[in-house]
């Protein structure tokens, strides 16, 4: 049983009782306090929150304020399509990643940055935040262009689509990848992509050969790397890899770039589900679903069409401690993998749709 001791205790009024010193709380680290044996209203002080704590019969609760999670997160963007093929068309430069951003471990965010901060979030039941997961942008088919990737979203941050591969020939001099912009040249240069090289999302695609017979096009950009140069008239460029994240527990890569189409060879799909360039007259390969990458460019010679690659949708991960928070079960509009566990902590896995969920 446990031992109250004080040299005095006086009644103040009612059923008031004063104490004329400050009244000290029993400190416990998290993992500390998890190890107890508590029932409903033991009260602590956690060392490790810095909050005052009450036990309600089945969690730990934060006393005399509103209760929070930290929330690491993995968003990342639709990519890209890859360009297409149409008479005369030549190599078509491959569609660019969508936007990576994550807190996690700290591991690399995209275009190399550093790692994001985490979230805190409010645990009420209530609240509500916004995810969209980014759909892959169509890849060209004959005379239409490819279109860019769709957002992704979480809360207030939003991961950027990645940018389509163009479409170049001797009418069509548009041998950037990786974005709808290009710069200007004449037949005699390189058309060098121009895509959205964003801090903390994806790099910049490569540009194409000079426009003549069998000229490639670019590599598309991924998360960890930019989009390669066509090599010379005959071969694309390659795409950028994408990055590792450990944030289920294991190490996946995702968000590589298209590679650019070639006459002689396509240029392969930067790691982590780029979809390669068409070769000789051939359709460009889609990205690898929900991983954000972009869909390889296609090539044609003479007479006829050829399209590029889809690029592929992105996802939304999320994880936090276990103990700290749990994920609302109505998330209308979303589809889940429902909640994992990796060791004290729990994470989900949105690959499609959008929606509102909470945290209580």
């Amino acid at each position: 049983m446990s031992t109250l001791e004080t040299n005095s205790i006086g009644k103040y009024s009612g059923n008031n009782v004063s104490i004329d010193d400050a009244l000290n709380l029993k400190s416990y680290d998290t993992a500390g306090r998890d190890a107890l044996t508590s029932v409903a209203g033991d009260l602590i002080y956690n060392t490790t929150d810095s909050k005052v704590q009450v036990y309600d019969g089945s969690a730990w609760e934060d006393a005399g304020g509103l209760k929070t999670a930290e929330i690491d997160y993995l968003i990342i963007a639709g990519g890209g399509g890859g360009g297409p093929a149409y008479n005369f068309s030549y190599g078509s430069g491959g569609g660019g990643s969508g936007g990576y951003m994550n807190s996690y471990n700290s591991e690399t965010s995209g275009n190399n940055a550093s790692t994001l901060p985490s979230l805190r979030i409010l645990c009420d039941g209530s609240t509500t935040y916004t995810v969209t997961v980014g759909a892959g942008g169509t890849g060209g088919s004959g005379t239409s262009a490819s279109a860019n990737g769709n957002e992704s979203v979480f809360y207030n941050l939003t991961a950027l689509g990645g940018g389509r591969g163009n479409r170049r020939g001797a009418y069509h001099p548009e041998a950037g990848s990786g974005e709808a912009n290009y710069s200007n040249g004449d037949s005699s240069q390189k058309f060098i992509g121009r895509p959205r090289a964003t801090v903390g999302q994806f790099g910049q695609g490569g540009g194409g050969a000079a426009d003549t017979a069998g000229g490639g096009g670019g590599g598309g950009a991924g998360a960890g790397a930019n989009g390669s140069n066509a090599n010379g008239s005959t071969s694309g460029g390659n795409g950028g890899n994408g990055l590792a994240s450990t944030i289920t527990g294991s190490s996946v890569t995702r968000a590589g770039g298209g590679g650019g189409a070639g006459g002689n060879t396509g240029g392969s799909g930067g790691t982590g589900g780029g979809g390669n360039g068409g070769s000789g007259s051939g359709n460009g390969s889609a990205g690898t679903v929900n991983t954000g990458s972009g869909g390889g460019g296609a090539d044609i010679g003479i007479n006829g069409s050829r399209s590029g690659g889809a690029g592929a949708s992105g996802t939304v991960i999320l994880r936090w401690a276990t103990a700290d928070a749990t994920i609302g079960a109505t998330r209308t509009g979303l589809t889940d993998g429902g909640v994992q566990t990796n060791g004290s902590d729990s994470y989900i896995v949105f690959t499609a749709g959008t929606g509102s969920i909470t945290f209580s």
